[in-house]
């Protein structure tokens, strides 16, 4: 094995339980690179006998793991490294962009499209005559092929008359007709996933999740693109730098 396992040794003197000690240093050494995404993590029964602590401390430090969004189990398969995705918040990304800055394999699936007249928030959103029909998509996005999120967008109705010439990426689509994305207003708020949410992204119903708005503007201030985003918790971390 590539990692030294015993430098992640708990101390039995201090008065932190082992297993918080043990998750926490596990939980560095995932943050720090030690492992890759979607790489296995030593089972419980190579943790315990590399670091000297019980069977019931290793799962306790990987449950907390588990919580944190840091490592998923699969049935039959052992525990793996959750490919995290990291957002900071001062950037403007698609979500191509920003996976393929992580290292994984962005891909997405297009679940439906409709053309119609606009709803009272698309109207006022996007500042359309309400006479002007929308294009509304969606679609499932994936890192790596792990479902990652669900994304409804709405768009002018001209913007793209054929659905699928979309491909991938909205973003290089609309770099590609002239209409660019160069600023958006985003609202991120905790949720609870609905019953469809929760079936494509293979989660339980009402498990936490973020519910993500963004109202994204063309260089000339108009409002093109409308999308609510369910993302999946535990691959998800938003970050912002705070100046005093």
């Amino acid at each position: 094995m590539r990692k030294s396992l015993p430098t992640l040794k708990p101390d039995p003197d201090l008065p932190t339980p082992l297993y918080m000690q043990l998750g926490r240093r596990l939980a560095e050494a995932i943050r720090s690179g030690w492992w890759q995404p979607n790489e296995a993590l030593p089972s419980e029964r190579v943790i315990s006998e590399q670091l000297g602590v019980s069977r019931v401390t290793a799962r306790k430090a990987l449950d907390v793991l588990i919580k944190d969004g840091l490592i998923s189990r699969r049935q039959g398969s052992g525990t793996f490294i959750t490919p995290l995705t990291e957002q900071p918040l001062n950037r403007l990304s698609s979500f191509t962009e920003l996976i393929a800055q992580r290292g994984f394999q962005p891909t997405s699936v297009l679940l439906g499209s409709d053309v119609g007249l606009p709803t009272y928030e698309e109207l006022v959103t996007l500042g359309m005559p309400a006479s002007s029909p929308v294009l509304r998509l969606k679609r499932q996005r994936f890192a790596d092929g792990v479902p990652m999120a669900v994304e409804r967008t709405t768009l002018p109705g001209g913007i793209a008359p054929k659905p699928d010439a979309i491909g991938s990426s909205l973003y290089t689509y609309l770099d590609r007709i002239g209409q660019p994305v160069v600023r958006a207003l985003q609202h991120i708020r905790a949720a609870n996933a609905p019953e469809e949410i929760a079936s494509l992204l293979g989660i339980p119903l009402g498990d936490a999740m973020l519910y993500v708005t963004r109202v994204g503007f063309t260089p000339a201030g108009t409002a093109i693109e409308l999308t609510h985003s369910w993302c999946h918790n535990d691959y998800y971390d938003f970050v912002a730098e705070l100046r005093r």
